[in-house]
């Protein structure tokens, strides 16, 4: 049987109890823990890192067997592998010291011969930084695997080789499809060149970078996270490589948005009932000055000006009603009112216009949902802008709205989804601003979504938009069910 090289120099040594390392310096040179056990499993001789790792003395060491040296979990092993003949004889185990403190071990066992006596030699390994590490690594793991919060590591040269879970969930990419490629694959092309640039040059100076950014999911959508980039250094000092954290404020900036608009609102209805107090008097004046002009003018031009000066006028008023209606108390009386009966209303006036001949109505209405405290004309009015804004939407084309309602915890839901054109991102976060319209001039006030989002505002609930270039748009509008 081959042995160990530490102990290639001993193969002819007299019988023990001759002292082995009397006969081979080398053997006490060795890091690892070394033992020599006789038959009886009493150690005869060992090295000087046994005695030093152990911090037992030689002669402790020398009136002790082998097993006395591991803890109670390891003994029968230990055990065990001495009385087996044939190679590999390997254990992990906790060795405990004079003081009772232990130290994990990996330890190798070989077969020694000397003349005509057989000798186990037990080779032990100190691995306890190394368990350590592991542990540490085994709980970092852990916890970046089961954090909410995307983590992604990547390389020195930033291509990713690892993603978590929960950035899988958010990216909506699953890890295969992401490991191997740069994290610019969920670009939204809102950060500048010169942005990563900066990011760049003080990361790799192995600087943390904290900032906000906008990335793409794989559905198109956008997600904003607060990402916090740390460099990953050797013992070298060289950076090998990055991990990123993020956690996703998607949600915060969509508040801060809702807050801001609401704000927007609440000071544009202050200022709009000024406006239409101010411009009301001076138009019914004007309206007036051309109704006695038509009835008295003979002359066919000035009467077909007159005539258009009117409907300016008419347009002119209402706006300023729309206006009104927003700024000011609503007169209507809240009262216990039914969503779906509102939205067979509302859907009653839309669909039997000219421009919807070609467009195809799917509703799904949810049965039993609770009546809600709001004013129901006012909320016809809600769903008709957009309902119309649909229609407008698919055009002179065939096309597609569905409307859905249901029950959400302590909320009503109604979806409203057509297959039209969609929104430009740009427009998407200003088409409830007064005035803002995306139609051909004279085709709308851009006062209708302005008008539904105040009045959605007052009774508690909330309206949002999604839309894709090409791909239609859903308005979601959601309203308090009061006593749940």
């Amino acid at each position: 049987m081959a042995i160990h090289p530490y102990l290639s120099q001993t193969e002819n040594l007299p019988p023990m109890p001759v002292p082995l390392s009397k006969y081979g310096r080398v053997f006490d040179l060795m890091p690892e823990m070394i033992f020599i056990v006789d038959s009886t499993r009493k150690i005869i001789d060992h090295n000087k890192a046994a005695a030093e790792l152990t911090r037992f003395s030689a002669e402790e060491l020398q009136s002790m067997t082998i097993d006395r040296l591991v803890d109670d979990d390891h003994k029968s092993a230990l055990l065990e592998l001495l009385n087996k003949n044939h190679d590999p004889r390997i254990l992990e185990a906790r060795m405990v010291r004079v003081d009772g403190t232990v130290l994990d071990a990996s330890i190798e066992i070989k077969r020694l011969y000397a003349s005509d006596t057989t000798y186990e030699v037990v080779i032990a390994t100190d691995v306890t930084e190394q368990r350590k590490m592991e542990l540490d690594l085994l709980r970092f793991s852990n916890v970046i695997q089961h954090t909410v919060n995307p983590i992604q590591i990547t390389d020195a040269r930033g291509i990713m080789v690892y993603v978590n879970p929960a950035f899988e969930r958010t990216s909506g990419y699953k890890k295969e499809e992401l490991i191997g490629k740069n994290p610019n694959i969920l670009s939204s092309g809102k950060h500048k060149k010169e942005f990563w640039k900066s990011v760049w040059e003080q990361i790799l100076s192995g600087k943390v970078w904290v900032g906000e950014v906008v990335n793409k999911r794989k559905d198109g959508t956008l997600f904003h996270t607060e990402l916090v980039i740390s460099p990953i250094i050797d013992g070298e000092k060289k950076v090998v490589g990055f991990l990123g954290a993020h956690r996703d404020i998607t949600e915060q900036k969509l508040l801060e948005q809702q807050l801001i608009r609401s704000q927007k609102m609440e000071a544009i209805g202050t200022l709009a009932a000024g406006i239409a107090h101010e411009v009301g008097n001076p138009l019914t004046s004007i309206a007036s000055l051309v109704q006695v002009l038509q009835r008295t003018s003979q002359d066919q031009f000035a009467i077909e000006k007159l005539e258009l000066i009117k409907n300016q006028i008419n347009r002119i008023a209402r706006i300023i009603r729309d206006l009104v209606d927003f700024s000011r108390p609503s007169n209507y009386i809240i009262k216990p009112t039914d969503v779906n009966q509102v939205l067979q209303d509302a859907l009653n006036i839309v669909r039997y216009g000219k421009k919807v001949k070609h467009i195809e109505f799917q509703v799904e209405l949810a049965d039993h949902l609770p009546r809600l405290q709001v004013v129901p004309d006012q909320l016809v009015q809600v769903f008709i802008n957009i309902l119309m804004n649909a229609v407008d939407a698919i055009g002179e084309k065939s096309g597609k709205i569905q409307v859905k309602s249901r029950k959400v915890k302590s909320q009503v839901v109604v979806e409203c989804s057509d297959s039209g054109k969609g929104i430009n991102p740009e427009d998407r976060d200003k088409i409830f601003e007064p005035f803002y319209t995306t139609k051909e001039v004279g085709q709308g006030t851009g006062l209708g979504l302005w008008v539904s989002y105040g009045i959605v505002k007052n009774f508690g609930g909330e309206i949002i938009v999604e839309s894709q270039p090409g791909h239609g748009s859903t308005f979601t509008v959601t309203l308090p069910i009061l006593g749940e």
